[in-house]
């Protein structure tokens, strides 16, 4: 009894001072970040936060396999934390129960039926990993690029764990000193595969199984500190402290030691976007810590999938791997060394090697945590050392795939944007056509160049007149209608805003536009790193509406736009410059007035052609707006076929993050491979062996273009000749033109 008590005791010591030590370290480093005051408001959210995502595991079973054999590993830990208490407290009493609950039958019976459940989920996650190994699925694996070998090693502790768990209650009920003499069915039953020995000899065995559970738990808590599954320790802090209502939508307020910057007085030691690793706030600190390397967002990311060298999963491992190595010089006193050039070593992967330069390590470039590792540019060339390259960096369309997949919550696009931000406004290192959009933006008010004085030239053709605002917003006036540039100045988008202005006269809605006096919102200038670009133009923009909405009580500041990108910003970004509104998309308010029934949409006779419909990013993942459009589909009678990628999972066009605006070198283009899926639906909706005939619908200007030039590449290859694109507006329109009485054909004298 002594000499176990001593062994685990001492095992126990030494376990958790290696592991503390570790521990204390990595809380030190995520303490050194930048602060992040809003992370600790809203504490009754966050705690029911904890108690769905972490305890109810909800954004895992968005998988349902994996995500429900890691809810059986999940409380498998919880639970069998009762199972440890009973071992230590067998170290010290062989008849140790848990005091109240240690003998109650339905508490062995759970012991034994996770534990048993957790084993079977061990062999999916073998079984998953086998079949999607990166050695044969390559770039297609979502464990491509993760640490594979550790994986297996943390299942593998994780099955010591359990057959010790078994191996030790059976000799205890065997022994008789278990706690249970019901309910644990799995332990008591291979119990009696002990049934004959000796007394002596069973003790032996009881004492072996406790030393070899406890030291096996004990070798697993130190091989998670300095591992990957380092998460499962950080996870549920990185939960807790979220962005709400997730880090999608608009993006965080630009700040700098926790402060907001005031862009039009910036301090003198004001830091501009992440430049270095320490730049980075403590929560972001965490996210990289709390990176599970499960891949989930690098097999949602449409960068990743169409051949490019980003992936939101070696993103924040290389930031984590570039963290732990500065270390020494952030938190151990080393002192920075000057800067200097940089010698860059690595390994095979630094030529690139899948159609593109870029190594998919950015970390492996300069191993170590030497002065090298100290003195690198956080965002680099292979040539200049960088952690993140910017292939890697301007790759990303800010979609939010990462981020809506993450299991752990973390806010990968707002890292992404916030080393932008460091590239454009401090080193003025971005892609050249963006030199374009920010003089047109700045000179202009649009990304085309366009003239203030065209903005009314898509009215022209409708058969009423639009009203402008002149000054005064009359009482009867419900929306004001944000046209948007593409809406303005691009003839797709053209086509959108037409067919709304229609739809809303029709149902007689009183609405006015700004005409001139509309500018572009910033968005492309702020996911491009722009901020104070996009400062300039949002408050532009914000001084007009709030002289428009002027004496208007909150609920009745509306506004109503086509453009996803315009909603998101307009309505969720603009609170940030005391600019508040109640803004809908234009399916919304469609859709509305089709349930209120001030648009009657009537069928075609021959139920009209197959439709495919195309979730726009900022509009599905980033507002979680899916229904309307689909309604809108719906009531113009036309059948809906999904695509494979759809709702919150699906695919990027290409567009966002002012991708618009770049050129697409590496690997295929996202607009075409989007295409590729939409025509690929629809040729499965005509028996897979005709040629694809119908309509991609559409709800974005963007969207539409990039789907347009998609297509018009397909068609030129001989492909979706029978295909055509259209905004819902458009379907809904012509469906309501269907009830409209027919023209009378007789003149005057009643003749034909």
């Amino acid at each position: 009894m002594v000499t176990r008590l001593v062994i685990g005791l001492l095992m126990t010591v030494f376990a958790l001072a290696v592991a503390g030590r570790r521990g204390a370290t990595i809380a030190k480093l995520i303490r050194s970040g930048q602060p992040a005051h809003d992370r600790s408001q809203e504490l009754g959210r966050r705690v029911r936060t904890q108690l769905v995502e972490v305890f109810g595991q909800k954004r895992l079973l968005k998988w349902s396999v994996p995500g429900l054999a890691h809810f059986f590993t999940f409380w498998a830990f919880v639970i069998l934390a009762t199972v440890y208490l009973e071992a230590y407290g067998a170290l010290f009493n062989p008849e140790f129960a848990i005091p109240w609950v240690g003998h109650w039958a339905v508490l062995g019976f759970l012991q034994d039926a996770i534990a048993v459940l957790c084993l079977i989920s061990l062999g999916v996650f073998a079984a998953i990993r086998v079949r999607n190994a990166p050695e044969r699925e390559h770039r297609a694996s979502r464990f491509y690029g993760s640490h594979t070998g550790g994986a297996w090693l943390i299942l593998f502790m994780i099955f010591n764990v359990l057959w010790s768990l078994f191996f030790f209650r059976a000799a205890s009920s065997a022994l008789g000193t278990f706690p249970y003499t019901s309910g644990a069915w799995a332990s008591i039953g291979l119990g009696r595969l002990f049934a004959g020995l000796p007394a002596g000899v069973l003790g032996v065995v009881e004492s072996v199984g406790l030393l070899l559970h406890i030291g096996v738990m004990l070798a697993f808590l130190i091989i998670v500190a300095y591992s990957k599954h380092l998460h499962i320790f950080t996870a549920p802090i990185n939960v807790s402290a979220k962005r709400f209502p997730k880090a999608l939508g608009p993006l965080p307020v630009m700040t700098s030691g926790g402060q907001p910057i005031d862009f039009e007085d910036p301090g003198e030691d004001d830091v501009f976007g992440r430049g270095k690793i320490e730049d980075f706030t403590w929560k972001g600190m965490l996210d990289m810590a709390t990176c599970t390397e499960c891949g989930r967002c690098q097999s949602q990311c449409p960068a990743w999938n169409t051949g490019k060298p980003l992936s939101p999963k070696l993103v924040m491992m290389d930031l984590r791997d570039h963290l732990l190595a500065k270390a020494p010089y952030i938190i151990g006193g080393k002192d920075l060394p000057d800067e200097g050039a940089v010698a860059v070593r690595g390994g095979a992967d630094q030529a690139g090697g899948h159609g593109h330069h870029v190594p998919e390590s950015g970390f492996g470039r300069i191993p170590g945590s030497g002065p090298d590792q100290a003195s690198r540019p956080l965002v680099g060339t292979l040539e200049q050392g960088g952690v993140i390259d910017p292939d890697v960096l301007w790759s990303c369309t800010t979609c939010g795939a990462c981020v809506e997949q993450c299991p752990v919550d973390i806010e990968h696009v707002d890292h992404i944007v916030d080393m932008r931000r460091h590239q454009v406004l401090i080193e003025s290192e971005f892609p050249s056509e963006l030199g374009v959009l920010f003089r047109n933006l700045e000179n202009k008010g649009n990304p085309w160049g366009q003239n203030a004085r065209d903005r009314m030239d898509w009215s022209k053709k409708l058969g009423f007149e639009v009203n402008v605002f002149d000054g005064e917003l009359a009482p009867e006036v419900e929306y004001l209608f944000w046209i948007g540039c593409a809406g303005a100045f691009d003839d797709g988008a053209k086509k959108t805003v037409q067919a709304t202005a229609e739809l809303l006269h029709r149902a007689g809605v009183d609405y006015v536009v700004l005409g001139p006096e509309e500018t572009c919102t910033g968005d492309p200038a702020r996911r491009s790193g722009n901020e104070f670009l996009f400062q300039m133009l949002a408050q532009q923009n914000v001084e007009v509406l709030n002289s428009v909405f002027e004496g208007r009580e909150p609920g009745t500041r509306k506004i109503v736009t086509t453009c996803p990108h315009c909603l998101n910003t307009l309505g969720r970004e603009y609170p940030q410059l005391d600019g508040h509104y109640e803004v809908v998309h234009h399916t919304q308010l469609l859709n509305k007035l089709v349930r209120e029934g001030k648009l009657v949409p009537v069928a075609a006779s021959d139920n009209g052609s197959a439709v495919t419909y195309h979730d726009p990013c900022y509009l599905g993942r980033h507002n979680e707006i899916y229904e309307e459009p689909r309604a809108l589909v719906g009531a113009a009678g036309a059948h809906l076929s999904e695509m494979p990628r759809h709702a919150d999972r699906s695919m990027c066009c290409g567009a966002g993050g002012a991708r618009m605006w770049m050129e697409e070198r590496i690997g295929q283009r996202i607009n075409v491979n989007r295409t590729e899926e939409a025509l690929d639906t629809l040729t499965a909706v005509a028996g897979g062996d005709g040629a694809a005939a119908g309509t991609i619908a559409v709800a974005c200007p963007f969207c539409r273009t990039m789907l347009t030039d998609g297509l018009t590449q397909k068609q030129g290859a001989g492909a979706g000749e029978n295909v055509q694109i259209q905004d819902v507006s458009q379907m809904l329109l012509t469906a309501v033109k269907r009830g409209d009485p027919a023209p009378n054909t007789e003149d005057a004298h009643g003749r034909n």
